[in-house]
């Protein structure tokens, strides 16, 4: 049991409708069915966590979390269009379309008696079946921010600590004494560097003060949940803060030690600015609509570490670019999946965009004009933009591509030197025999 299941429960702080900027209009038709189904079936229903907080600071929700009292067999019967999910707390996500909405069972303190809540010898939550009311779900949530409840019932919003001032005065929180809740679930030192970094909130002195200290606790959590977290901390249109963040409260190393490395050693002040320069690029393409990859952000972050490893290869080993290239590739990937997953389906194209690099630099024949129907030229050429644009490339390398790809077939020909081939002359029959017809 933690501090916060133990001390005192106070009443709520309800505020209602004419006391918050909370419209219907704003929330998700799907999410209030699930809510109006669930209070007309006679149980507490709540939009809960970061909608309730997007909300509130007049962002647009990513997705709706709903809490209830109803148990998650109780919401399985209650929607058809349901299924229960979740180890370590059952869950059920109730499906309209493409649209999932979340329904979590209010989760309780455990008792000696029925203890279904396990952690490890460090101090973090492995299970955590224990259902309960309101009053103890409040104390389970992390962020004060994210720990306010707008109730269906009457439209009223419930906040049991201090989530409206903290959101009102742009202050991230946590409910509880911060290194117990560290220790707890270490992913929510990433979580306070996300939100910060979302909502331009400033994290509580009480909050940020263990981050340092504790920060080697993620080396705990499993490789490919912290791959999740890595795609949300700079995939969600604020890379750059979270970057920032990140190496200000020393957390980088636990998620790219490879970059934190070459940011250390960076003695021409290239690598920031080339970090910042390319997670500006993602952040602008999520403001415009546009896709992103998982491949271009380990390509950005990477690069220097691959690149120097590669320099060294052809040193010590005596080998070509491309090889090299190739090796040091396999070696710093291969050691990347020991912090955060790497999916094959995002590395090995990576390999493909790095490696076009050092062939983009050979402009002359038939091969270099292929790399124009590459299915991974596009990748590679932003790439390279990207390095002109950061002084790690020649500016006229990239305006040659830029240019060359507005050209007729015809003029590429001649901009790669390609030659049409001659047609080759028939064959004569060696001396002494003679073509004869071949009749039935």
């Amino acid at each position: 049991m933690n501090d916060t299941e133990s001390q005192p429960r106070p009443d709520p702080k309800i505020i209602p409708r004419s006391g918050h900027g909370i419209s219907r209009a704003d929330i998700s038709q799907s999410a209030l069915k699930v809510l109006y189904r669930l209070d007309k079936a006679g149980y507490q229903a709540f939009l809960v966590g970061g909608g309730v907080r997007d909300l509130l600071v007049g962002l647009k929700p990513k997705d709706f979390d709903v809490a209830t009292n109803a148990t998650p067999d109780e919401v399985r019967k209650l929607f058809g269009n349901s299924r229960l999910i979740g180890r370590r707390f059952k869950l059920a996500h109730v499906r309209f379309g493409r649209e999932v909405i979340e329904v979590v069972t209010f989760r309780g303190a455990a008792d000696v008696e029925h203890d279904d809540r396990k952690a490890d010898e460090t101090g973090r939550i492995i299970r955590d079946n224990v259902f309960g009311d309101i009053a103890e779900d409040i104390w389970r949530r992390d962020f004060t921010a994210n720990a306010l409840y707008y109730n269906i019932a009457d439209y009223s919003v419930w906040d049991y600590t201090t989530g409206m001032e903290d959101v009102a005065s742009r202050t991230l929180r946590l409910i509880g004494d911060p290194e117990t809740r560290y220790r707890e679930d270490p992913v929510r030192m990433l979580r306070a560097v996300r939100f910060a970094a979302k909502l331009g909130f400033g994290i509580a002195p009480d909050t940020a003060e263990p981050i340092k200290a504790l920060a080697a606790l993620l080396r705990d959590v499993p490789p490919a949940r912290l791959f999740d977290e890595t795609l949300k901390l700079f995939q969600s249109g604020h890379a750059v803060r979270s970057l920032e963040l990140l190496i200000e409260d020393g957390l980088l190393e636990y998620l790219f030690p490879y970059t934190a490395e070459a940011l250390a050693k960076d003695e021409r002040n290239e690598v920031l600015p080339f970090l910042r320069e390319g997670l500006s690029n993602t952040d602008r393409r999520i403001k415009e609509g546009q896709s992103v990859t998982p491949m271009f952000l380990y390509a950005v972050m990477l690069w220097h570490a691959i690149y120097r490893t590669a320099e060294k290869l052809k040193a010590d080993e005596g080998i070509g670019e491309v090889e090299a290239m190739l090796l040091a590739d396999d070696m710093i990937v291969s050691a990347q999946q020991s912090y955060t997953a790497y999916p094959k389906r995002f590395s090995l194209p990576m390999k493909d965009i790095l490696v076009m690099q050092l062939r983009f630099t050979n402009r002359r024949g038939a091969r270099a004009m292929r790399l124009l129907e590459h299915q991974r030229f596009r990748a590679a050429y932003d790439f390279l933009l990207l390095r002109a644009q950061c002084g790690l490339a020649e500016q006229s390398l990239a305006d040659w591509w830029t240019e060359v790809q507005a050209l007729p077939v015809e003029e590429q020909r001649k901009a790669f030197d390609v030659r049409r081939r001659r047609p080759r002359k028939p064959r004569r029959p060696p001396r002494g025999q003679h073509q004869t017809d071949q009749g039935p």
